[in-house]
């Protein structure tokens, strides 16, 4: 009888892991582990190295004759007693992920019509319609996914068809029928459509779901080891047809595995370089087995209930959660970053919550039947205006602001209106763009905050703190120390709301009960589009938007760095593109979103997986040079850079350790413009140093390309386009200054 696991005990820690185990914040690669989990894929190095491994991926096909040669090595790292806990699998995701995604697909509809067979009784009728339940599961959560995060219309750019082992043939449940290979059938695949080929192809497959007959015997209970081994073969047959293909289909070195039985699930992510694989003709399931064991990230989710008695799906239960979390970065892999990010679609959630909670409280505040009892003892007469009062209860239980409608501002010097223009979302923060009413004319951006008395220790409600009390705070202190800037959000009024009807409160530092009373509110200016949806858009940057994003940045940081603050949030979502309100062609790059600055030791920064400076993810505090090496990352993004999703700090870290040992993002901007790339070299020998960007010398050499230079960059004068190492270096350590421009 096989051996089978029990996944560990999940907890609501926002660090820990569905295994129970916790991830250090600095990078625990293993000598033996030199991997990254969000690699690009490999191409082979020559003819030579191409043919061999089209020999595997032909030849290389038994799932029997690889389980043994790996099988012990999974019985360490899941066994109930292990011999050292540290080498336990690892769960591919957060349970704070988990409930991000939950919050973000409130509302989105998962649709399985064919319903899963829930029966002890094997046979391949019963199979094919076990199938059919399986292709619709795959294509409901393709479908709601990609309709939810990329496009709401068009047809959908994938597939599903079935497998018989690897390498062989796909088919549909419907042929495979009609040629009676039911019964050889392994699973569904998620397929990619290329061309107008209708034929699939392994290099196409963006996520495989492995079918066996049990998986598990309970819900305590993972998988077996046979299983994963299957699994993780699947998994390198997948990685080597992805590096062997003719189609830019994927550029990931790693996949992910959902493996299902008519109840259970869960998902086993396997990535890895196969530069790193030793051929071996004599025995080439042992060279494998040996790639795994020593050169790949191996992940493995508990088991969990994905079907009820029905044979439907449970869509926001924990186990069908991690199944639509795998096929979400299946299809960031081979469709890119989604227009709508999780964290936008989370604001929304925001939202409705409040929207909920006013709407709770509104009998309270709006109880009609004491309004007239105090009154009449006082012998008056009075007239309630229906239409005011109506007005007056949808506006308690409505959250947003609507284009149109008009907010009273109460701060020291009085109470000034706006008008709100436009709702704006980016990222995870929703703000309005709206006119003064005393003095209309440039669009500023309000943002409203939470109620005091509703603010919780949560991430979703704090985000809100950030962005308005603690973003005030900020912009404040740039202010009384006279920094100002073009190229930095100005402060236009900060205060509390004035709701409609009357505020029963004491004095003005107090509140009364109403929803709105006391809720913060901060007016900047100015407006503009933030990054990622401009590049979501219009596509990667041309060198002399590039060069002058960067300028604008670097402009913005210096100024801040007078005030000894850093900005802490360097990333697409906080870096808008504003446009001259006379001159819509000319157009300036101002970081916003100011709230997780750091002003002094005792400030955090924010942790981005994917922008974040590498110091602030391993210690998590800052640099001198971090918001410099954040821009890095965001230039690398907008001239075209492909920015994996990360799904740890140790992945993330990876990336940044290999992407910098291999120079590939100075050679990714050295495509660009040749001073970007220098710039890039002189922040690499800054990271995790305790020298300052020497900010005025890059401005000067930026300046002078971007105010008139004729060649925007890309035939930059020698000097600079060759900063040296060396060079680099000593300005660091305030020994030189660098040539002048």
């Amino acid at each position: 009888m096989e051996k089978r696991f029990r996944s560990r005990n999940l907890d609501s820690s926002p660090a820990q892991y569905l295994d129970g185990s916790f991830r250090r914040s600095e990078s625990v690669v293993s000598p033996s582990k030199s991997v990254d989990s969000s690699t690009s894929k490999f191409v082979p190095s020559s003819r030579r190295v191409f043919k061999a491994l089209k020999e595997y991926a032909k030849k290389v096909i038994n799932v029997e004759l690889f389980v043994p040669n790996i099988e012990d090595w999974i019985h360490e790292r899941t066994g109930t007693n292990p011999i050292d806990n540290d080498l336990l699998f690892k769960a591919p995701f957060l349970v704070d992920e988990l409930q991000k995604l939950d919050y973000a697909l409130e509302g989105v509809v998962f649709q399985q019509l064919f319903r899963m067979p829930c029966t002890a009784y094997a046979s391949d009728e019963l199979k094919e319609d076990k199938l059919l339940a399986l292709e619709d599961f795959l294509h409901a959560i393709a479908d709601g996914l990609w309709r939810t995060f990329w496009s709401k219309s068009g047809p959908l750019p994938f597939f599903v068809c079935c497998p018989r082992y690897p390498g062989s043939k796909l088919y549909t449940v419907e042929k495979a029928a009609s040629r009676g290979r039911i019964g050889s059938l392994s699973g569904a695949a998620l397929i990619a459509k290329t061309g107008k080929s209708s034929e699939a192809h392994w290099d196409q497959v963006v996520e495989l779901a492995l079918f066996k007959s049990d998986v598990a015997q309970g819900v305590e209970l993972g998988f077996s080891a046979s299983t994963i081994a299957e699994a993780l073969f699947y998994g390198f047959h997948l990685i080597l047809s992805r590096s062997l293909s003719k189609f830019d289909t994927t550029t990931s070195n790693t996949v992910y595995l959902l493996v299902l039985d008519p109840k259970f699930g869960g998902v086993i992510k396997v990535g890895g370089e196969l530069s790193n694989l030793e051929i071996n003709t004599s025995n080439p399931y042992k060279s494998i087995a040996e790639w795994i064991k020593n050169h790949a990230e191996v992940n493995v989710s508990p088991v969990d209930l994905i079907w009820n008695k029905f044979g439907n799906p449970n869509w926001g239960d924990l186990g069908t959660l991690q199944l639509i979390l795998a096929t979400f970065y299946s299809i960031v892999q081979s469709k890119g970053p989604p227009r709508k990010s999780v964290a936008t679609l989370v604001a929304d959630h925001n939202l409705r919550l409040e929207k909920r909670r006013f709407e709770y409280q509104v009998p309270e505040i709006v109880d009609t039947s004491t309004y007239e009892r105090q009154h009449a003892q006082s012998g008056e007469i009075v007239e309630l205006e229906c239409e005011e009062m109506h007005s007056f209860e949808k506006k308690i239980a409505r959250l947003k602001l609507n284009p149109g409608d008009i907010m009273v501002l109460e701060d020291l010097q009085g109470q000034k209106s706006f008008q709100i223009q436009e709702i704006l979302i980016s990222g995870n923060c929703l703000s309005y763009s709206a006119i003064c009413l005393e003095h209309p004319g440039e669009l500023l951006t309000v943002y409203v905050g939470s109620h005091p008395s509703r603010l919780k220790p949560s991430w979703e409600d704090m985000s809100l703190w950030y962005q308005v009390q603690r973003q005030t705070k900020v912009l404040n202190i740039m202010k009384q120390q006279g920094v100002s800037s073009k190229f930095l959000p100005e402060i236009v009024a900060s205060g509390r709301i004035v709701h409609p009807g009357p505020c029963q409160k004491q004095d003005p530092s107090s509140r009364c009960d109403h929803p709105w009373c006391g809720t913060p509110v901060l007016v900047t200016f100015p407006v503009g589009e933030p990054l990622s949806s401009i590049v979501a858009r219009d596509g990667p940057f041309a060198s002399e938007e590039a060069l002058r994003c960067c300028r604008d940045c670097l402009s913005a940081l210096r100024s801040a760095a007078l005030a000894n603050i850093q900005h802490g949030d360097i990333c697409p979502e906080n870096i808008l593109r504003v446009h001259a309100s006379n001159d819509s062609s000319e157009c300036r790059y101002v970081p916003v979103s100011w709230g997780h600055a750091v002003l002094d030791d005792r400030d955090s920064p924010a942790v981005n997986l994917q922008f974040s400076s590498t110091h602030a993810l391993q210690q998590g505090k800052l640099c001198p040079a971090s918001d410099a090496e954040s821009l890095v990352y965001l230039l690398y993004f907008v001239c075209g850079g492909l920015m994996q999703q990360q799904d740890s700090i140790e992945s993330a870290l990876q990336w940044r350790e290999k992407c910098w040992a291999k120079r590939s993002i100075q050679q990714q901007l050295g495509e660009v413009s040749a001073l970007l790339k220098a710039f890039a070299d002189y922040v690499d020998s800054l990271c995790g140093t305790p020298y300052p960007v020497d900010y005025e010398i890059w401005l000067r050499r930026l300046n002078k390309i971007v105010n008139g230079g004729a060649d925007k960059g890309k035939l930059v004068d020698m000097n600079l386009a060759t900063v040296s190492r060396s060079d680099n270096v000593a300005e660091s350590s305030g020994t030189s200054g660098g040539p002048s421009c």
